[in-house]
């Protein structure tokens, strides 16, 4: 990677420290150190930053505050642009701002020799606030005399949006109707990726070179633009490997500013390495959602009419904005179809920190007040849960109006029956009713629904270039990025298959250089082999076209009568090996009759969606006198379709699951109501689900190939984490008859429930 005038090395990701090593001495010695200053207040404005005495800190090179950045209000979402403004996410940030909207934000940031002098430099500045009433409440916060964040947002409202089918009114009116209505909390959380979010920003011959931790290189290399109102061109990210990022790194973080204020000291490289509290308060988190449902059930366990009302808290800034609670409610009517349903889902402004995409995107959010009243309506009918979620589940042949997903399969019943056959559900349930004693045993599922990628609401496309080496090795690069997830490794698999050469052959290019890499969007929406194998199976197919071609020309064999199989040339008739594919490489570029490069590149544009469906099983024990919960065993089973590596599969789950775990149990950003400042930005005040926490982590699946998929994959990086959360909840109903309404279950919020219903 070329970064001004010097070269940086990139090599392997260090455990120990959570960081990439850049092992050269231009990243590690000469750059300039950044540090920011974060608003001290949730809200209000600016009035002056004294920076003299900062000034004079030793080491310092520059101070740049609020009052000195452009005034470009650009977007940081990782979504995909559009020439379409309909499709373009909302321009609502500054490099640094002097209207402040939440207790961390960005006013002011110091440039200088060491992380001492920057350290020294940012406690020396003096700010002064004009300090406005907060809100931290998306309810409160839609109230009439609300402080209001952005002036064109009435009632802080970001964004809503409803479903409206049948005719509820009249539904409701139906004789002998079970009515089930409540209110569902999830909470704040962040993403924990081992690497925090770093960026290194440099300037030479009019061109800036960002080196990020990053999900989505080319994406950021627009917002960069955007930021600094400079052509898109004039900008180069380069993306090495990260430790993560789990949707905190699919927005534009820091990139924007860190590429400013190397522009600001003449071009030097500039390094902004964010702090774990940073992370936590002044990166993104996950949306917190209240949510009521009302459902009215006939006593034979069918649903006559459904109400959903969903509040998203969205804090400061639009980032991902209304996408999480939009996909939220699409969820609610296509799980669990009804005749009658109204939605509505509000996606709110407060002084919270900011919210943006996290692993499950809104799914999390939804899957647990839906699974949650599944089961306490099937409690209210007094019927099973698992056969009250088989009458009523999305049966096969269901199409969506909207995204054209189609259900293929009986997957939900393949999984339950899975699912239940491992945790022996059906002797558990027998057993552990009528329980009575202090330690009480429960069982309890959830199933989840999930897309894959995000079209029609966005883009999406996929570009790849293959370039054949002079030993017959294959390079493949694309936009899509390994954020250690294994995708490199799936991309190899999916390129080795249809080229027809040995795994081995395939080296995939993991580093995304926007001035280089194939443009792709990126990591996220669970969409890597599905959208990526698009473009990787249609530019395999035109590499092997051209090598077969060029064969002809050496074996004087017709192009119909050739076939690439495990890297050598062989005639189809008879299976003679004619030559290897090394042999045709190395003829190929040096050849003085016919010297070729064989390559290919090409872009597909991807216009479908697919769902992925499963479900998990949990089992609990709970100490009611003491309030706590041991979660003794859980399984996951997933239809993603067609497996392409099983043991990067497996270990796809064993994450979203862990994540899953401590959202249920343990996992909540806490926010002081009298400042709005965030108590528990470090990992260990903030209650991480640890592998201690964990027993055996089950993972299972059922293969149901996509027919719409080149092959035959869809969605598995995000839906282990939806429906854990739910599953433990119902699991600790089973074993109490508690039902518990607001996650995570804490011991505080047993105690508070045991108390209510009367078990102590």
């Amino acid at each position: 990677m070329i970064i001004g005038k010097s070269v940086t090395r990139v090599d392997a990701f260090d455990k120990v420290t959570g960081r990439t090593k850049y092992t050269d001495d231009l990243c590690e010695k000469n750059a300039l150190v950044c540090k920011i200053y974060h608003s001290t207040i949730a809200n209000g404005v600016v009035k002056s930053i004294d920076t003299s005495e900062a000034e004079k800190v030793p080491g310092v090179v520059k101070v740049v505050t609020c009052f000195d950045v452009p005034k470009y209000y650009f977007p940081t979402a990782g979504h995909p642009w559009s020439t379409d403004p309909s499709h373009q996410d909302v321009a609502d940030r500054l490099l640094l701002t002097d209207r402040v909207r939440f207790y961390g934000d960005d006013v002011a940031a110091v440039v200088a020799e060491n992380e001492v002098a920057a350290k020294q430099a940012i406690h020396a500045l003096k700010v002064e606030y004009e300090e406005y009433p907060f809100v931290l409440d998306p309810q409160e916060a839609m109230k009439e005399g609300a402080p209001l964040l952005h002036e064109k947002y009435t009632n802080n409202i970001l964004g809503h949006s409803s479903i409206r089918k049948g005719n509820l009114e009249e539904a409701i009116k139906e004789p002998g109707l079970i009515k089930v209505e409540q209110w569902y909390d999830t909470p704040v959380v962040q993403h924990c990726h081992i690497e925090n979010h770093i960026c290194f920003a440099s300037m030479d011959n009019g061109k800036i070179t960002v080196v990020s931790s990053t999900q989505i290189p080319h994406i950021v290399r627009r917002v960069v633009g955007q930021a600094l109102g400079i052509p898109w061109g004039s900008v180069r990210i380069v993306k090495p490997y990260i430790g993560g990022g789990f949707g905190n790194k699919q927005d534009a973080l820091y990139e924007p500013l860190c590429a400013y204020l190397s522009t600001a000291v003449g071009g030097r490289l500039v390094k902004l390495d964010v702090t774990r509290e940073e992370t936590f308060v002044s990166n993104r988190t996950r949306h917190a959602i209240r949510s009521r449902i009302i459902s009215w059930v006939r006593p034979d366990g069918t649903f006559a009419a459904r109400k959903l009302e969903c509040y998203s808290n969205q804090g400061a800034y639009a980032s991902h904005g209304h996408g999480i609670a939009a996909k939220g409610m699409g969820a609610f009517p296509q799980l669990y179809p009804c005749e009658n349903v109204e939605c509505d889902a509000y996606t709110v402004f407060t002084n919270m920190p900011v919210a943006g995409a996290m692993r499950g995107y809104g799914i999390p959010q939804a899957m647990f007040p839906v699974e949650s009243q599944t089961d306490d309506i099937a409690l209210a009918i007094g019927m099973d849960p698992v056969e009250f979620r088989r009458k009523n589940l999305m049966p096969v042949g269901y199409v969506d109006g909207f995204s054209k997903n189609e259900n293929y399969f009986d997957t939900f019943n393949q999984c339950m029956d899975k699912g239940k056959a491992y945790i022996d559900y059906d002797r558990k349930i027998k057993e552990y009713a009528n329980q009575t004693g202090p330690i009480r045993k429960g069982v309890g599922c959830a199933v989840f629904w999930y897309n894959t990628a995000v079209w029609p609401i966005s883009l999406e496309s996929s570009s790849c270039r293959m370039v054949m080496n002079q030993d017959g090795s294959i390079q493949v690069q694309l936009g899509e990025t390994e954020i250690g997830q294994g995708a490199d490794t799936a991309f190899a698999q999916m390129a080795a298959d249809t080229l027809g050469v040995p795994f081995e052959m395939v080296h995939v290019v993991s580093c995304q250089d926007t001035d280089v890499t194939p443009f792709g969007t990126g990591s996220y929406a669970s969409r890597q082999t599905y959208v990526g194998g698009f473009a990787i199976k249609q530019t395999a197919l035109l590499l092997k076209e051209r090598v077969l071609k060029y064969a002809h020309e050496l074996t004087r064999m017709p192009v119909f009568n050739l076939d690439l199989k495990d890297g050598k040339i062989i005639r189809t008739t008879d299976g003679r090996e004619l030559l290897t594919l090394g042999e045709l490489a190395t003829e190929a570029l040096y050849s003085m009759i016919n010297s070729q490069h064989l390559t290919s590149e090409s872009t597909y544009q991807i216009k479908s969606n697919a769902y992925s469906f499963g479900c998990c099983f949990a089992e609990v024990e709970v100490d009611i006198p003491m309030c706590k919960v041991k979660l003794v065993d859980i399984i996951n089973v997933h239809d993603c379709g067609t497996l392409i590596n099983p043991a990067l599969a497996q270990a796809q789950v064993h994450g979203g699951m862990s994540m899953g775990i401590g959202y249920a149990l343990s996992e909540q950003l806490l926010i002081d109501e009298k400042s709005g400042k965030t108590l528990n930005d470090n990992l260990l005040d903030y209650k991480l689900s640890t592998t201690m926490d964990h027993p055996h982590l089950e993972a299972q699946f059922v293969e149901n190939g996509e027919p719409t998929s080149a092959y035959g994959t869809k969605s598995l990086g995000e839906p282990p984490a939806c429906p854990v959360a739910p599953a433990i909840r119902n699991a600790i109903l089973n074993a109490t008859g508690v039902q518990m309404y607001k996650i995570p279950m804490t011991s505080q919020e047993l105690f508070k429930r045991f108390k209510e219903e009367g078990l102590i």
